[in-house]
């Protein structure tokens, strides 16, 4: 009987055996797996090479892991993961001097990654907008000194003789509405990245500067409106999660989410 995909947490060899998955035991498995398939013909290559992705399911959920409540949803993360374990059975080649694990594990972290670059809802501006970002972050400052409270949109826009709705569609693009930066580091300065080093700058800081821009109006929302839009946009919560959170449904949410935002635009071009 040969395991599929979906069965946990042991593979049920032909023969019979029930092979707990610890990891040197899959290590040993793995190799005698794949040096099976190096020298097999179709389609009994592509069979034990199934067997190599089933037995190291646990390695993908694992690196999965790492990524969760980043801003997509866990389960298309984790399936990113798979296709990464499937393409390192199928480009495996032992002749290389590497252990499978070593060879999985960059293969498997670069198409979460790639899932990240391909399927996130953060896009690179263009380059005007990257430019008025930039004025607008130094203007806010230089406001909010003389000021001694955040500028809103309307004296930003003054200040730098331009519409009001320029500087709400800069705000709109810049690092404000996205997930948490993969690269921050867990727990003190010397700890791992938590994304592994996905790479590309470092957003808080343009985070942390449009949420300070964006205070004010956040500060006339409803309690519970605050506390919805604080969670999706600034710690980068699932609509599900916030569903969890606030006892309502994930369309519920999509929804609340649409008519807050809809307001804040409104209080803005006002």
């Amino acid at each position: 009987m040969t395991a599929t995909i979906d069965e946990q947490p042991f593979v049920v060899l032909e023969f019979g055996t029930k092979i707990r998955r610890s990891e040197r035991r899959r290590g040993e498995l793995t190799a005698v797996l794949l040096a099976e398939a190096a020298v097999a013909n179709e389609p009994e290559r592509t069979r034990l090479q199934d067997e190599v992705v089933v037995l190291n399911m646990c390695v993908a959920r694992s690196i999965a892991s790492r990524y969760r409540d980043r801003g997509e949803a866990y389960e298309d993360v984790l399936q990113a993961a798979h296709v990464g374990l499937v393409k390192a059975a199928r480009r495996f080649d032992a002749s290389h001097g590497k252990d499978f694990l070593s060879f999985a594990v960059p293969t498997i972290s670069g198409e979460v990654k790639r899932h990240f670059r391909d399927c996130g809802w953060t896009v690179r501006p263009p380059r005007r907008i990257q430019e008025l970002q930039s004025r607008i972050s130094f203007v806010s400052s230089e406001l909010a000194q003389q000021l001694h409270r955040s500028p809103t949109a309307t004296e930003v826009a003054h200040r730098l003789e331009i519409r009001v709705d320029e500087v709400i569609e800069a705000l709109a693009a810049d690092g404000c509405f996205t997930p948490t930066s993969l690269d921050k580091r867990v727990g003190d300065d010397d700890g791992a990245p938590l994304g592994e080093l996905l790479g590309g700058n470092d957003v808080d800081l343009d985070r942390a500067e449009t949420h300070v821009a964006l205070m004010p109006l956040l500060s006339e929302l409803a309690p519970r409106d605050r506390h919805i839009v604080t969670l999706r946009f600034f710690h980068g919560w699932t609509q599900e999660q916030i569903a969890q959170e606030i006892g309502v449904t994930q369309m519920q949410v999509s929804r609340l989410l649409a008519r807050i935002l809809r307001d804040m635009r409104g209080r803005l071009v006002a």
